[in-house]
């Protein structure tokens, strides 16, 4: 009757385990149907492409390559996956019974006058017990509210979490190694700029001494032909510890000590792309690490709701435990006299515990609607990501159209200006003029377009790309 029993409660227990206490929360849809000021007829989008065909510069493929491996916050985030796959792998063991093996041996003497040591002394003819004992026993706890179950899940989750961090720290770190370089690029073509208007500053220079031998102009004109030259000069000295500073942080980032880049392109060799799809915003959110890991913190959050649920309700443990025991060493081992045996099992309900349990699932439940308003927030900030980085390609490509025929008008106005002035027919005012313009002019042409590239950089990582 008492095996039947048994049998009965494990078939329960079995019936039971299939019941969830406790609902989970399901994301809700926030994705607009289009991107702001965007027309779009079809669901491919750059962030699908693989880095490696986004950004075909080999200079930037091999600067990403060495931070992938050596950047420290990479190396963080894969450590974090290894350690998350260790508790994984962990809490996939707990529907498994535990298992101890115990040896022990004991030996007591009771006092000669208390009840134990006259019994002992009148049965057994000894003052003292020895007692020899070794058992294998097995603890196993029912799942029956699924408690171990949302352990499983919850692990699984934050495993997964763990990956999409990586994804995006490899995101943010392709983003500013290619715009680290663009940038570097940005400042060896400035001071290409700044040497060449110096130069052009010297001979106008030499020009007006010339003319101030002749009495043709004052001193004044020397002094102001100085200063503009002096402003050529002084950009130099800049630019370059720019370009120290600019290498020493790529240095960094990709896990180096800081030295020399090599650089095998210049900024005026560097196309930017025109068909930049952006998909829809349904595809991006399922790119995008930052949204997935929001997502995956739902799962966790409603593992938690259900684990604290569970522990409401009536826990299930059984337990047996079998081996030998014996008063004497020399019948420790003595079969099968010696052996025993012991099946239990037992159900626990909570009652009284001063609240603790009620505030740990109703703290479980409100950190489970953060977590949506969390996911709200991200799809919000992401759609917003891909907005602002769609109105920088798209006015930055104006600017640069503008900036460019600024530049070509104020060359021609450069050469115009200096060949005037040598045969007389435009003074030194109108030269310094154009060439303090065009020396201006130049430097922004190249501004717009490092900003352009770190546009297009900024649009990819935005749209989920760079991970794979």
């Amino acid at each position: 009757m008492k095996r039947f029993n048994i049998f009965t409660i494990m078939l329960l227990v079995l019936i039971w385990s299939g019941c969830s206490v406790s609902k989970d929360l399901s994301l809700p849809n926030l994705a607009p149907g289009l991107f702001r000021n965007t027309v779009q007829k079809d669901s491919t989008s750059i962030g699908d492409l693989p880095l490696k065909s986004f950004i075909n510069d080999l200079t930037v493929q091999n600067l990403i390559d060495t931070a992938l491996v050596k950047n420290y916050d990479m190396q963080i985030a894969l450590q974090n996956i290894n350690a998350a796959d260790v508790l994984f792998k962990q809490s996939k063991l707990g529907y498994l019974p535990e298992l101890k093996l115990q040896v022990a041996a004991s030996s007591s003497r009771p006092s000669d006058n208390s009840l134990n040591g006259l019994s002992l002394n009148q049965f057994t003819g000894s003052t003292h017990i020895e007692d020899y004992n070794a058992n294998l026993g097995v603890f196993w706890e029912a799942d029956i509210w699924g408690k171990i179950r949302n352990q499983k899940a919850g692990a699984l989750a934050s495993f997964l979490q763990t990956s999409e961090a990586r994804k995006a720290v490899q995101t943010r770190l392709v983003s500013n190694v290619a715009q680290g370089y663009y940038n570097l690029l940005m400042l060896d073509a400035q001071l290409e700029i700044a040497k060449k208007n110096l130069k052009l500053n010297d001979s106008t220079l030499k020009i007006i001494n010339l003319q101030f031998d002749a009495g043709q102009v004052t001193s004044l004109a020397i002094q102001q032909a100085e200063a503009q030259q002096l402003i050529a000069a002084g950009l130099i000295p800049r630019l370059e510890q720019n370009v120290t500073l600019q290498e020493n942080a790529l240095s960094v980032l990709i896990g180096t000590l800081p030295k020399a880049i090599n650089r095998l392109s210049r900024l005026d060799n560097m196309n930017i792309p025109q068909d930049l799809n952006v998909g829809f915003p349904s595809s991006m959110l399922s790119r995008r690490p930052d949204i997935k890991s929001a997502e995956l913190a739902l799962n966790v959050a409603n593992a938690k709701v259900g684990i604290a649920k569970a522990s409401l309700y009536p826990s299930l443990i059984i337990t047996a435990s079998g081996g030998i025991n014996s008063f004497k060493a020399s019948n420790w081992f003595s079969m099968p006299a010696s052996l025993f045996g012991l099946v239990s099992g037992g159900i626990t309900q909570p009652i009284f515990q001063r609240g603790q349990l009620k505030t740990t699932y109703k703290l479980a439940e409100i950190d489970r609607e953060k977590t949506v308003i969390q996911f709200r927030q991200s799809v919000l900030n992401a759609v917003g990501e891909v907005s602002d980085e769609l109105t920088r390609v798209e006015k930055l490509k104006s600017q640069y159209t503008i900036a460019e025929k600024r530049a070509k008008t104020l060359q021609q106005a450069s050469k115009n200006a200096s060949l005037l002035f040598k045969s007389g027919m435009a003074n030194y005012l109108e030269v310094i003029t154009a060439q303090g313009n065009l020396l201006q002019i130049e430097l922004e042409l190249t501004t717009i377009k490092t900003e352009q590239l770190n546009a297009v950089v900024g649009l990819y990582r935005s749209l989920g790309g760079g991970w794979n």
